[in-house]
């Protein structure tokens, strides 16, 4: 049997998404020593501000990649495969799924209550203003501040979810990879 790939589209969503996830965690991971390494400190809000606008970015292309996705059907998976790791697989794909659309949610969410959002304004990577929620933003402060708080727990609980499904993620592609179903280039890498 011929190896299926996905669709172009499909190929292209999952592997700018995947970069804006490997960026995005970059950033996560290097703004916090900002306060410990005055060489970086001042790059601390550009950064954050590069997060958001990749952040945003992810949230739209996840929502393509999920409509494309409901619209076309993937390949099959190899006969060989074990009963258990199709059902891994598919709870693994569609975790993803919910993260790459909950992580920019709970951030934009989060970012919108913040006390200082309105003196900051959003710019898409510099470019123009993109609005943050103003339900959100007209809360009263001991709500904005409450919500601000519970949006960025989730958001960092779903960044832990983030981390453990791309590890069963790259496990599995690796794991049948080595067993010869060329899984990667159902993917596009390869011939």
């Amino acid at each position: 049997m011929e190896l299926q790939r996905y669709t172009k589209v499909a190929i292209w969503l999952h592997w700018l998404i995947a970069v804006g996830l490997i960026v995005n965690v970059a950033l996560a991971w290097i703004w916090p020593l900002g306060d410990a390494h005055p060489a970086i400190g001042d790059y601390v809000r550009p950064m954050i501000n590069s997060h958001k606008s990749i952040g945003i970015t992810i949230l739209g292309l996840g929502v393509l990649r999920l409509l494309w996705r409901i619209g076309h059907k993937p390949p099959p998976y190899p006969a060989t495969y074990k009963p258990w790791e199709t059902t891994l697989s598919h709870v693994v794909h569609w975790g993803l799924y919910f993260v790459i659309l909950a992580m920019p949610i709970t951030g934009w969410v989060m970012d919108s209550a913040w006390d200082k959002a309105a003196h900051n304004p959003n710019l898409y990577f510099g470019t123009f203003e993109w609005p943050r929620l103003g339900f959100i933003m007209n809360m009263p402060p001991a709500t904005r501040e409450w919500v601000h708080s519970t949006f960025g727990e989730a958001h960092e609980l779903i960044a832990k979810l983030v981390y453990l499904l791309v590890a069963l993620h790259l496990a599995g592609a690796i794991k049948h990879q080595v067993e010869g179903h060329r899984g990667l280039r159902r993917m596009g890498i390869g011939r």
